[in-house]
């Protein structure tokens, strides 16, 4: 256990404009926001998501920091980021982690993201 209190929230948001029902294209932004409730920097070093189609496909994707970037979050700082995600049914689900780095001890620690859903607003679909 880490012992560090890292809060993370998501709000998703539809893209209409980017979406086609005819090309089962359906796309969705997210804001994260990773609010550093601990005494110690931290360091977003990697991530992890499971986005599950509404069919009950899925794919995981992982990769280095978010949005290009491995940010350093000190003492109650928040970081805040936007990115997306394309379904090809029009409701899904996100859930994943982030692994972030104590500056202090060195030591990696795994924050948890709660699943959170994608959906069409039911006026559009």
């Amino acid at each position: 256990m880490s012992g560090l209190a890292i809060d993370v929230s998501v709000t998703p948001e539809y893209c209409a404009e980017e979406s086609s029902d005819a090309e089962l294209r359906y796309v969705f932004s997210y804001t994260v926001t990773v609010h550093n409730q601990s005494p110690h920097s931290v360091q977003l070093m990697a991530r992890y998501w499971k986005i599950t189609q509404g069919s009950g496909d899925s794919q995981e994707v992982r990769g280095k920091g978010v949005v290009g970037q491995q940010p350093l979050i000190g003492p109650g700082q928040r970081f805040r980021y936007t990115s997306r995600a394309i379904l090809q049914t029009p409701v899904g689900v996100m859930e994943g982690g982030y692994t972030l780095l104590n500056t202090y001890t060195q030591r990696a620690f795994e924050v948890p993201v709660a699943p959170f859903r994608l959906a069409v607003p039911r006026q559009l679909h």
